[in-house]
């Protein structure tokens, strides 16, 4: 993943002039407007999830946060597959597990880890978490990710490792302790079971999840080719601060968008 950055270097501070060419779309008019953006951004996820191979049976969860009641967020209903998800078939859930919207029943694991989630942190609009293939594999090592890569750079010093697993997250105590161990960070490997990432935007939690499974993936890949060359710290840093940037996180996201809704538009249904 490449640093975003204007064709033309601007004078003076580079670093803010980035930073203003890479704000997100402009608030919106209404929180029925922003309600539809974030669910149908929440529908294009689990479709993308689909053809990323992250769904498996029915584990697997994202949520965002509605707007205007900042205590609800929407879900994807129990044993409905990632690939044949709809923004109509989002369902919309309160901090004490009362589906508001919806006919469904929804992961009781997906609901005690984001509840959890939206309640520590009211930053956070948006959280992911699948048994993905590569998350899983590398969950059972233990261990965080190193900074090898440009793009596991992302994560340097905003990740962490959430252990022991305690098996499936059912009790209100192990949600909290989750969301204790995630901190202000952006993502957190559940040993043993997988990946979560959260963000300011939908946007920017799914590209996080995405990412963070690649980045997972070619470490697994280069630990069993041979020893590995780490990134010095300071340039790992630096990186981070290039390339792992919630406002990256959203642009970086939006090929992805427009490519899925291309291909399956059914899912803005």
């Amino acid at each position: 993943m490449n640093a975003i950055a204007p064709s033309v270097a601007p004078a003076g501070d580079s670093t803010r002039a980035r930073e203003r060419c890479l704000e997100p779309r402009p608030p919106a008019a209404s929180f029925e407007e922003e309600r539809l953006h974030r669910k149908q951004r929440l529908a294009a996820t689990f479709r993308l999830f689909a053809r990323y191979g992250f769904d498996q049976g029915l584990a697997g969860h994202v949520t965002v946060r509605d707007p205007e009641f900042p205590d609800r967020y929407w879900i994807n209903p129990l044993a409905v597959h990632f690939s044949r998800i709809r923004v109509s078939d989002l369902q919309l859930v309160d901090h004490d597990g009362t589906i508001l919207v919806g006919d469904r029943p929804i992961n009781t694991a997906g609901f005690t880890i984001h509840s959890a989630l939206h309640r520590a942190r009211p930053d956070v609009v948006a959280a992911a978490h699948t048994h993905s293939t590569y998350g899983k594999a590398f969950s059972a090592l233990g261990t965080g990710l190193l900074p090898i890569t440009q793009d596991s750079c992302a994560f340097y010093e905003d990740h962490v490792v959430f252990d022991p697993y305690g098996g499936v997250v059912l009790d209100e105590s192990e949600g909290e302790r989750l969301a204790a161990t995630l901190g202000q960070r952006k993502a957190l490997i559940l040993q043993n079971h997988g990946l979560l990432t959260v963000g300011p935007t939908i946007e920017a939690a799914a590209w996080w999840f995405i990412s963070m499974d690649n980045a997972a993936h070619a470490q697994l890949l280069a630990q069993a080719a041979g020893p590995l060359k780490l990134i010095a710290p300071d340039v790992a840093r630096l990186t981070a601060g290039q390339v792992g940037t919630h406002q990256g996180g959203y642009f970086s996201f939006q090929p992805l968008w427009d490519s899925i809704v291309a291909l399956e538009p059914d899912l803005l249904d």
